[in-house]
């Protein structure tokens, strides 16, 4: 029998279901709990945070993004040797790409709907009374396949303020459970930059931080009330691989340039035969490995730094020029390129391993899905071939040699983008963080 999971939800972002999840997980941590975690929608930051509460890997679940066989294998991994898997939405419930009517779109809704987890809704109270009841009949009757089975309520300013949303929930939308009514609880902040959350591997005190949020939902929250609405999933299935291994000893970059990775990937390469090993850039350590895989993160923030790593960039150099495969995403596209722009206007020499010189001096907002499809046979695969995944950075291309484009790319709802990416011999690299073959 399948471990039982729910979902916390919100009518948007910004409700505090990430604070709300991050207290229950390690409320349930510390209580001894095997607690399994899941992240819907490609999320980068949250997980890492998910991870670094419960002791293991959380897995992102991405109904646009992920072949149905990927998904349900994901959904069997946070299960595993689990007592309970929790699973944060995205945006709000029902926020997803702007797609075809019957498409998947990749909101927290459908993988609600396709796990059969029920949904505790965290609903931000500020500002409303009785009007929080409409709120939440609205979002628990909506979908007939989805399943709001309980709500908490957050930013509740006073007894009386609690009082109001109850008596108004009872009389209007009584098949919703009452799970807690949180205060506003000022040293449960998390600052923020361009890309969302600072990294957990950031933060200047993540056990103190994990303690006052777990006793926040000890306090305010009925735990074990919570824990009996978790149901099993209806999916199972194989542990998924979701892109082809790069080689046979893949070294992948991991500090706080370079901390954007898909433990499915990884897990993924592993299972395919593949030795997984970390290096730090910024610590200039060598790329030790017959392929490198550079993720996303923020080298625009430490680009000084990266430039003067004459054993790193040297290493990438080494691996390239032996065959190897060198694979960028983001972050690791930029740090490939002949230069890179800080916000300052500084111009920093990179690995000059690509046509490519990017700007993050002057910020335009790229975000959304993709569909990718190799223009050339490569070290991703044969031409044709196609991932899904998603775009999301600030930084600018202020040059890039178009006769070496990686991809053909359409968004979401299948409209062409043209070309992105580039590859030269071995080195190959996109601003996509890519998700799962198709």
């Amino acid at each position: 029998m399948s471990v039982p999971g729910l979902i916390l939800a919100a009518p948007s972002s910004g409700s505090g279901k990430t604070l709300t999840t991050l207290g229950l997980l390690a409320h349930l941590n510390a209580a001894g709990l095997r607690v399994g975690s899941a992240k819907v929608g490609p999320d980068y930051i949250d997980p890492a945070f998910h991870a670094a509460a419960t002791g293991r890997p959380c897995v992102n679940l991405d109904s646009w993004a992920m072949r149905g066989e990927t998904l349900a294998g994901l959904v069997q991994v946070a299960g595993d040797h689990a007592d309970l898997v929790v699973c944060e939405g995205v945006m709000g419930l029902f926020d997803g790409a702007d797609v075809a009517p019957g498409q998947p779109d990749g909101c927290t809704a459908e993988i609600a709907a396709l796990t059969g987890w029920p949904v505790v809704l965290v609903i931000d109270a500020r500002r409303m009374a009785g009007s929080a009841a409409a709120v939440l009949a609205g979002f628990a009757r909506l979908r007939p396949d989805v399943t709001v089975a309980g709500v908490i309520f957050n930013q509740v300013s006073s007894d009386k303020h609690r009082r109001m949303i109850s008596a108004a929930c009872a009389r209007h939308c009584p098949e919703v459970a009452l799970l807690g009514f949180m205060p506003c609880i000022d040293n449960l902040v998390v600052p923020s930059r361009h890309l969302g959350l600072v990294q957990a591997c950031e933060h200047p005190d993540l056990p103190a931080f994990f303690a006052a949020a777990a006793q926040a939902v000890a306090d305010y929250v009925q735990v074990d009330a919570l824990r009996a609405l978790a149901r099993p999933t209806r999916l199972a299935g194989a542990v998924p691989c979701p892109l082809p291994p790069l080689g046979k000893r893949i070294a992948v970059a991991r500090d706080q340039a370079f901390a954007f990775t898909y433990a499915a990937v990884l897990e993924g390469w592993r299972r395919a035969g593949a030795e997984v090993t970390f290096f730090s850039p910024l610590a200039n350590q060598p790329a030790d490995g017959d392929a490198v895989y550079l993720p996303g993160g923020y080298p625009e923030l430490h680009a000084g730094v990266l430039a003067g790593n004459s054993v790193f960039l040297d290493s990438l150099r080494r691996v390239a020029g032996q065959g190897g495969t060198v694979f960028g995403e983001c972050g690791g596209y930029m740090c490939l390129g002949e230069s890179l722009q800080d916000a300052d206007g500084v111009v920093h020499p990179m690995a000059g391993l690509l046509p490519l010189q990017t700007s993050f001096a002057k910020r335009k907002l790229h975000l959304g899905y993709r569909r990718a499809r190799l223009l050339a046979d490569g070290p991703l695969g044969r031409a044709d071939t196609v991932f899904g995944g998603h775009e999301f950075h600030f930084a600018a291309t202020v040059r890039a040699e178009p006769n070496h484009a990686l991809f053909a790319i359409t968004d979401a709802g299948g409209h062409d983008l043209g070309r992105c990416g580039l590859r030269v011999g071995t080195v190959c690299a996109s601003f996509i963080h890519l998700i799962d073959g198709q």
